[in-house]
């Protein structure tokens, strides 16, 4: 009890907290890590993306997208086991272009619509903790809920699965992680069928001092077929992200610019965001 008590505490005067370990968080960047929070803590990470002319071929529109309560949690209940949760409480899109698409939708202003974002939940075990000539190996798997509908223009509200392999290895101060895995996109507009992509990503985490971490990453996914009617909403998706971590006043804040790889996503954009660690339970002793 009163280590709990002290955590609330900590919570609501982040003046008395003390300095994270740079290579503690994840935020901004969305490629996984392999490290595991210890068990009965709970990272509680909050921020909004911004993103310039991003396009949505199942609706026809495109425009500036601003995402509002980009939430991510993450809890270790185990030695070797983490459960994530992430999503955004609200997408805002402010229309640019229209142009004729599968779904027509329903604007919810003159030249804006807006939505729920699709949440994901996942598991993450590792499999090998690192050693001086091993990379730590670990494995994730999860889904994402169809939060978002189809006629706001914004989502594709479908259910899709997700798994892959993530690789992570420490060159002294240097930070480097991977994933490679396979996604199963549900077919928005076809029934019976879907679009098994490739999902990638490399990150960095790199302190430039005691307080300041360098984050990059490059990540996505890439369809290996060719884009039909039935396959709309399912395309290639790629990202880049430069940016900081600061720690200061007992938390973790984060700044990234963000490129588009491909013609669909964002030309340009950022996000921002908080993090906390919370100690929320204690294993009994063995």
């Amino acid at each position: 009890m009163r280590r709990q008590s002290r955590a609330i505490l900590l919570w609501l005067f982040a003046g008395l907290a003390g300095n994270w370990p740079a290579s503690a968080q994840q935020r901004p960047l969305q490629t996984a890590d392999a490290e595991i929070l210890p068990a009965g803590t709970t990272r509680v990470a909050a921020g909004f993306d911004f993103l310039q002319d991003v396009a949505f071929p199942l609706s026809g529109l495109s425009g500036d997208l601003t995402a509002v309560g980009v939430i991510r949690l993450r809890t270790g209940v185990g030695r070797m086991v983490e459960l994530q949760i992430e999503g955004a409480v609200r997408n805002f899109l402010e229309v640019k272009d229209q142009i004729a698409g599968p779904v027509v939708p329903m604007l919810s202003g003159a030249h804006s619509t807006h939505d729920y974002g699709d949440f994901t939940v996942a598991t993450k075990f590792r499999l090998f903790t690192e050693t001086r000539r091993r990379p730590a190996v670990a494995f994730l798997f999860g889904f994402q809920m169809p939060n978002s509908s189809q006629v706001r223009g914004i989502g594709t509200n479908t259910s899709n699965l997700f798994s892959g392999i993530i690789l992570q290895k420490h060159f002294r101060k240097l930070n480097l992680f991977g994933n490679l895995g396979l996604a199963m996109l549900q077919s928005p507009t076809a029934n019976f069928s879907q679009n098994d992509v490739l999902t990638y990503g490399a990150a960095l985490l790199y302190p430039l001092h005691q307080r300041l971490t360098l984050a990059g990453e490059v990540f996505g996914r890439h369809s290996t077929r060719d884009i039909s009617p039935g396959l709309i909403g399912t395309e290639s998706r790629s990202q880049a992200r430069l940016g900081v971590q600061l720690f200061a006043g007992g938390f973790q804040w984060d700044l990234a610019g963000i490129a588009g790889l491909t013609t669909r996503d964002a030309k340009t954009g950022f996000t921002f965001g908080v993090s906390k660690d919370l100690r929320l339970f204690e294993y009994p002793p063995k």
